[in-house]
């Protein structure tokens, strides 16, 4: 008589970042598909309803890391919030994972990510890649270029200014990203290793230059135009905000990473992992409305 087959339990993937969009957009696709992954926030108040599994901690606490990150097999590391420190927080966070068991971590990087990279938000992304290539975890690395979200913002009343020159990005949208990921964990849960220590670069589906974004801004209802600016200009006009000086440079570097064409890339990872073409800003912003 043979004995009773016991299924194992499935792999349990956590999600960081599930009360932001990105994060949060790729826990509600995990819970349609089933199982819901666990959900690690910084303010358990925050989380949806429907989340049963939650865990608090944040990036640099390496303790309370370390256990909402016990039993992970998988985890979605969303990047931290731009600050002085997010590197440590990190690093921190890495490390804790590391010592939690976990097995693979989904790490949402930066297109340019680099130690020299014109913007200079992408080096601690790269500086984050290194750390978590020497963790002992597997991984895989989202490269996401800016948001196509984020292009409209970049309007104050009606004007884009900056030092973009005639440079071009292909955005994606932060949808697209969320799709991407979660089909990557799906994968990675369910045993396949084809993203094992794999890097994609998620772009929309076009370069756009911000004469092209204030033209379908204009043409969406929005009339915007492009002002160029020089990167002294741009540093003026940024300093009566107050920011510490690593915002500000952030803040200009965002155009200059534009002009200077590492951002000018478009690629087929999203479509590849989610089996849809990336939404263009048109089509971003009609369904905003």
């Amino acid at each position: 008589m043979s004995l009773p087959q016991h299924e194992s339990p499935s792999p349990l993937v956590a999600v960081t970042g599930a009360t932001g969009k990105v994060g949060g957009a790729v826990a509600e696709q995990l819970r349609a598909k089933g199982p819901a992954p666990r959900l690690v926030v910084r303010d358990a108040s925050r989380a949806p309803g429907w989340a049963e599994d939650v865990a608090v901690a944040a990036y640099g606490d390496y303790q309370a890391a370390t256990a909402a990150l016990a039993g992970v097999d998988v985890l979605l590391m969303v990047s931290a919030s731009e600050s002085a420190d997010r590197l440590t927080q990190h690093r921190t966070f890495i490390d804790a994972a590391a010592a939690a068991g976990v097995r693979h971590v989904v790490y949402t990087s930066f297109l340019s990510a680099a130690p020299n990279a014109v913007f200079t938000l992408a080096r601690t992304h790269w500086a984050t890649e290194e750390h978590l290539r020497a963790s002992g975890m597997g991984f895989t690395l989202l490269r996401d270029s800016f948001y196509l979200d984020f292009l409209p913002d970049l309007a104050v009343d009606g004007v884009i200014a900056g030092p973009a020159g005639t440079g071009r990005v292909g955005a994606v949208a932060r949808e697209d990203v969320a799709r991407a990921a979660a089909a990557v964990l799906a994968d990675l849960a369910a045993g396949d290793r084809r993203h094992d220590d794999a890097v994609y670069e998620l772009t929309g589906p076009r370069a756009l230059s911000l004469s092209d974004v204030a033209a379908i801004l204009t043409a969406a209802g929005r009339p915007t135009v492009y002002r160029q600016e020089s990167v002294e200009e741009a540093y003026a006009s940024r300093s009566v905000y107050g920011a510490p000086d690593w915002q500000v440079d952030a803040w200009v570097s965002t155009y200059t990473a534009i002009a200077s064409g590492a951002l000018d890339r478009i690629t087929h990872d999203v479509e590849r992992l989610t089996g849809r073409r990336p939404l263009g800003l048109a089509e971003l912003l009609a369904d905003r409305h």
